[in-house]
């Protein structure tokens, strides 16, 4: 049975990804700090016949992190999809002159460190199997920065610029790496189905194949 790990996990879109790849046969790893919420997010999922467990991890923590994906490959099965979304701290949203060297490098291990050290988790196997997804979901910042969401601004770019190098290297091997665009609070999208439309969009990146960057509207469209 194929595996997802989602990194970030909760009731949102963490919960919606996890109820549209369920339906594709997919067992679900939960990744956040908080193991009762994901206790409980799990066993949600199992009323709808979802095979779910959740792992805690803080993704500053590198030994936790891939502590985490380690127990769920033990348990479920090799990750075959890395979904890497976890939900940046408003800290990293402070403005520009109010952004310290001690919380700039907080934000690029919470964004970039985090990803290199959860992908390099989970490809070996995935480049075993010639087959896997890696799924990146940022802000709008990661593309255009802003001088009120500093943090982010600094980090997302850089976490953007080594899923792309990973899509470039890897795309020959049959393993998938792409990004998510999604500039704003999804509720003020306003899309017909809400967030199971973003559902649907990211497992559309994990089953065809496409360029690295996909945005989920237009970035004037969107506030952050």
């Amino acid at each position: 049975m194929p595996v997802i790990a989602i990194v970030g996990a909760g009731p949102g879109l963490g919960a919606a990804v996890a109820r549209r790849f369920a339906r594709e046969g997919f067992s679900i790893a939960l990744i956040s700090r908080d193991q009762s919420k994901l206790d409980t997010l799990a066993a949600e999922l199992e009323t709808i016949g979802a095979k779910a467990r959740g792992y805690a991890a803080d993704v500053r923590e590198p030994a936790q992190l891939e502590g985490a994906l380690e127990r769920a490959a033990a348990e479920l099965g090799p990750i075959t999809v890395l979904q890497y979304s976890p939900l940046p701290s408003r800290d990293y949203l402070k403005p520009v002159l109010d952004l310290t060297p001690e919380l700039a490098l907080e934000a690029l291990q919470f964004s970039v460190l985090g990803l290199i050290h959860a992908a390099r988790a989970v490809l070996p196997a995935m480049r075993e199997a010639g087959e896997g997804s890696i799924i990146l979901i940022n802000g709008g910042t990661s593309v255009k920065a802003r001088a009120g969401f500093a943090g982010t601004s600094v980090a997302f770019p850089s976490e953007s610029a080594y899923g792309e190098m990973l899509h470039d290297a890897l795309e020959g091997e049959g393993i998938r790496v792409s990004q998510l665009v999604i500039p704003g609070g999804i509720p003020k999208l306003q899309l017909p189905n809400g967030i199971d439309d973003v559902a649907d969009r990211i497992w559309g990146l994990h089953s065809t194949a496409g360029e690295f960057r996909t945005m989920l509207i237009p970035l004037e469209d969107g506030r952050e």
